[in-house]
């Protein structure tokens, strides 16, 4: 056996030999003169001869590849070269011919850092001949060059046969690609992959037509006898393209030379050995040395050492047949220093020492300066756009406000039009209603500002707090329709159901009433739908009205062909659409007229048009400094005055009111001293004032921030709290009656559209926790006399109707002993335009007693029973009567009981109304659901024994639905405590008048 070496080294100069002799024929063949040309000359001949040659170098080929590669090829005929190269059906790959691909797998190259190859490498034709070549020796195949500028004839060989198995492999296997660092080195596309099994066959095919085409004309083929005996297995060319490589050492080269400044010296001993060594796959090489010098001078890099193996097979996995370069980390990792070449490039503004580094930095900047232009630009057309759209969408936005705020303008505009119209039907045809038959709905709507709406809790509840309007019924001509701001229970309708009949009968005892329809026949009770959509955004009643359609239109049947109008509590802009719809008129006044003289400042002004009497107090107060005046002053000119109230415009039920003692005042015994000291003429000169304003207006802050409160801490916890809202919306400064003995009372009037003004209610408050908050009050009033009261009420009236409210309205009155005069004096303080809860109760009192007020005696009158006067029990045919009543009874342990259950333990107390004796005890249920607040009257032929049974009532049963541990909130305990103050003012009212005739 020879030495492989040396067969290695005959074999290459056998190809060698052949290649020169190809190239003389060539040459003869173009030495042969024009006319020699067009002679006869023997092709058969030749073609032959060339024949006979391809036959013996195919032979021998396959006999040398036999050995070689341990399997069987077939060299293809020259005829086909130009044909398109298919698969041979004789040659199947043996599967114990492919190499061990991960066993040599670890001593590649890695790929550079940019670089993730997915595919086993690929090299095709000669070019896997030359990547086979051993470290000592030279390619298979290699020939050097005559010269370096004029590539030899098997170079072009080799280079139309990779030319060939590139366009077998185009759309065929290919390796992935990532971009590098600089865009210049990445100008084209990638190409498909294909299978292994389609790479393995292409591969061969491609190395057999090189080889067939290397040795065409080969004229050596005792050389090939020789090669094919060689059985080296480290210069096999193996089959999987990983396998192209051998296992190089980091540090050992065999092929370096090195790249100055990116030129490269074309007679450098290094660079020719290199390039003849690889000059069979030299057409991809050269694409990729360009693209490394390339890098290497726009970088500037001065020295550059490059590994030969590496870039060969940089070459093989980069195709040349791709148009785009490799990255800047694939070009660097075929360097030997390529750390020290990284750290240069990677150095900022490297790329502008090197070749076209001008240019690159005018573009560089240029192009900075172009995109920051373009993003100012760009920044500022979308704020135009976004400016644009937002103005856009106002536009239309305000233009739909404007039209739809339009529409509801005019609709409502409308609705006060046409309710305007009906009003004057109203009070033109007010007697001729009041004597005919008629349907009263009842709206108990409580038309409070939004900001009132939300801070009042359990706000369904105080709406329906009047309920006993169903006594309306009553009378024989009247139909109710109670609007129900909340669900009641079948045992709540059932309760009236029976109160109502019990009423019927007491009531029918003295009048004739015998042909009117039975009472449960003539009410009826409805809850608008919309409760059970806004269960919580408490409403007003007229609202929820408005939004329940269904409830409107059962409303529009049950008063088709009837005389109707609509009773309201405190008017709301809603209360004119209800109306509208069901297009009937309203008994009261108009929204804006009822919010505008519901202001406290207003009132005081209704007051001083009726020419009576008004706590001493200045009204429309909006600044700080104005009521520290304002107070100043006040404080001088009522020396004796020893509280001083602070009533905002918008207050209702004491919510906003807040009061401050003068005895907290620091100077205010020095100003009593100085008030004595002169004479009260005196007094009233301003120069004697003067001193005592300068000294009030110095402690008027610290006084007001220490002991000033308000009265409901519930609604405003702090006087800082109350004081802001007080000045936002303005208010009235108010002298509390001087006295420790004060009545309260309160008169309804009725403000007939036809002008006329009926006294329908009065009686004492009965207070609780807030004595500015009454929670009931005794029934008829016995404070003030008769005609004081009813000359008092007149006037009041009269100035409400000259402003154009009708209706129903509410005067609080407050009567006191004038310790200086000893006269009895009555201030009118409050003015609600409201149908009030003592009216409601009243309403009950009535329909249960069939009894009547008489406004010029102040008395209850109920008619005796037939039977009692028959047996001459009486001698007149009325008697008179006193009821107590509450509204407001509020015990959070009431909510134990069911109200059926509750009436059978009151009852088993002998808590119960007597039909027959028209005495007793009558309650007042409000909703099904909390069961916390309730209404009592308790009816008895004197005042005193009317008061005991209340308190006797609250007493039993707050023991009866409380325990020790369990006592609940409630204002009973009030309550019973201001019944007692009543009720030794009583005692010792009566005594006074029994002593009076002995003395």
């Amino acid at each position: 056996m020879s030495d492989p070496d040396k067969n290695e080294d005959k074999a290459g100069a056998v190809l060698a030999q052949v290649h020169n002799d190809l190239r003389q024929l060539r040459s003869s063949l173009e030495r042969i003169p024009v006319s020699e040309r067009g002679t006869m000359l023997d092709f058969e001949a030749l073609d032959n001869a060339i024949c006979r040659i391809e036959s013996s170098i195919r032979k021998r080929a396959e006999d040398y590849l036999k050995i070689e590669y341990k399997q069987h090829l077939v060299l293809p005929n020259i005829e086909d070269l130009q044909k398109e190269t298919v698969k041979m059906s004789n040659w199947e790959p043996s599967l114990k011919s492919i190499p061990d691909v991960y066993r040599q797998k670890e001593g590649l190259p890695e790929a550079s850092p940019g670089e993730k190859v997915k595919h086993p490498r690929k090299l095709v034709g000669s070019v896997s001949l030359a990547s086979a070549a051993k470290p000592k020796g030279h390619s298979l195949l290699s020939v050097p060059d005559d010269d370096t500028g004029t590539a030899t004839q098997s170079n072009m060989v080799c280079m139309a046969v990779q030319q060939k198995s590139v366009s077998l492999q185009l759309g065929e296997d290919s390796h992935p690609y990532k971009p590098g660092l600089n865009s210049r080195y990445h100008k084209h596309p990638k190409w498909q992959s294909d299978s292994q099994s389609t790479c393995l066959r292409n591969v061969d095919e491609c190395r057999l037509l090189g080889i067939s085409k290397a040795l065409l004309h080969c004229k050596a083929s005792k050389h090939m006898d020789q090669r094919s005996k060689v059985k080296d297995t480290s210069s096999v060319i193996p089959e999987c393209p990983q396998n192209t490589l051998k296992e190089v050492p980091v540090n050992i080269t065999k092929y370096p030379f090195t790249v100055i400044k990116g030129h490269i010296d074309p007679v450098a001993t290094d660079f020719c050995h290199f390039k003849q060594s690889f000059s069979l796959c030299w057409s991809r090489v050269v694409h990729i040395l360009r693209a490394l010098k390339e890098l290497l001078r726009d970088y500037s890099v001065p020295l550059a050492k490059v590994s030969g193996e590496r870039l060969v097979e940089l070459s093989h996995c980069w195709d040349n047949g791709w148009r785009r370069a490799p990255s800047v980390n694939t070009l660097l990792s075929v360097l030997e220093n390529q750390e020290e070449v990284l750290s240069l490039i990677s150095r900022p503004g490297q790329r502008y020492k090197g070749e076209g580094g001008v240019e690159a930095a005018a573009i560089r900047v240029q192009s900075c300066w172009r995109r920051y232009l373009a993003k100012v630009l760009n920044l500022s057309l979308r704020r135009r756009k976004w400016a644009v759209g937002v103005i856009s969408i106002s536009w239309l936005m305000h233009n739909q406000t404007h039209r739809v705020r339009s529409a509801l303008k005019a609709r409502r505009l409308s609705q006060l039009e046409n309710n305007r119209s009906r009003t004057q039907h109203l009070a033109a045809n007010w007697k001729h209603i009041q004597s005919s038959k008629r349907t009263i709905i009842h709206i108990p709507s409580l038309g409070y500002s939004q900001s009132q709406q939300l801070n009042v809790r359990t706000y369904d509840i105080l709406q329906n707090l009047q309920i006993g309007r169903l006594c309306d019924v009553r009378d024989k001509n009247v139909d109710v329709i109670f609007i129900c701001p909340t669900r009641l229970g079948d045992d709540i309708v059932q309760y009236y159901t029976r109160l109502l009949k019990c009423g019927e009968a007491t009531y029918g005892a003295g009048t004739s009433t015998s042909q009117a329809p039975p009472c449960k026949r003539r009410f009826i009770v409805l809850t608008p739908e919309a409760v059970d959509y806004f269960p919580t955004h408490n409403m007003c009643l007229s609202t929820l009205l408005k939004y329940s359609p269904c409830t409107l239109k059962r409303i529009k049947n049950l008063i088709l062909g009837k005389q109707a109008y609509i009773v309201g509590r405190v008017a709301h802009a809603d209360d004119l659409a209800v109306a509208n719809e069901l297009g009937v008129p309203i008994l009261g006044p108009e929204p804006a007229v009822s919010q505008l003289y519901s202001s406290n400042s207003e009132k005081r002004r209704i007051f001083a048009g009726a020419k009576v009497d008004v706590p001493p107090g200045q009204g429309d107060v909006y600044s700080l400094n104005q009521l520290h005046e304002t107070l100043v002053k006040l404080l001088t000119e009522n020396i004796t005055v020893k509280r001083w109230l602070f009533k905002t415009n918008s207050d209702h039920g004491g919510r906003g009111t807040a009061y401050c003692d003068v005895c907290h005042l620091s100077c205010f015994n020095w100003a009593l001293q100085q008030y004595h000291r002169y004479s009260p003429d005196l007094w009233a000169s301003e120069w004697i004032q003067e001193s005592v304003q300068l000294r009030f207006l110095n402690v008027l802050p610290e006084w007001l921030a220490r002991y000033a409160q308000p009265a409901k801490t519930s609604c405003y916890p702090t006087w800082a709290c109350f004081l802001k809202s007080f000045l936002r919306q303005g208010g009235v400064l108010e002298a509390a009656p001087p006295s420790e003995s004060v009545t309260y009372l309160t008169v309804d009037l009725l403000l007939e559209p036809g002008g006329e003004v009926t006294m329908v209610s009065c009686g004492d408050q009965l207070h609780g926790s807030c004595h500015l908050e009454p929670a009931g009050s005794t029934v008829p009033q016995t404070s003030v006399h008769a005609e004081q009261l009813h000359s008092i009420c007149m006037r009041v009236g009269q100035a409400c109707l000259q402003r154009l409210i009708v209706g129903y309205v509410s005067v609080g009155l407050a009567t006191f002993l004038d310790h200086s005069t000893l006269e009895q004096k009555v201030w009118a303080i409050n003015l609600d335009i409201a149908y009030s809860d003592q009216l409601t109760m009243t309403q009950i009192l009535l329909m249960m007693t069939g009894g009547t007020l008489n406004w010029q005696t102040g008395c209850l009158e109920l008619p005796i029973p037939i039977r009692e006067r028959r047996q001459g029990r009486a001698k007149h045919s009325v008697v008179n009567c006193y009821a107590v009543i509450g509204s407001h009874l509020f015990h959070t342990n009431l909510s134990m009981f069911y109200h059926n259950v509750f009436i059978k333990k009151c009852e088993d107390h002998g808590i119960a109304f007597n039909v027959k004796r028209k005495q007793g005890t009558v309650f007042a249920f409000y909703d099904s659901s909390e069961r916390c607040s309730i209404g009592m009257m308790t009816v008895s032929e004197d005042l005193q024994q009317a008061l005991v049974t209340f308190a006797q009532n609250l007493s039993v049963i707050h023991q009866e639905i409380s325990s020790p541990k369990i006592q609940g909130e409630t204002n009973f305990k009030e309550l019973i405590k201001n019944i007692e103050e009543v009720l030794q003012m009583t005692f010792q009212n009566k005594r006074q008048l029994k002593d009076k005739p002995t003395a």
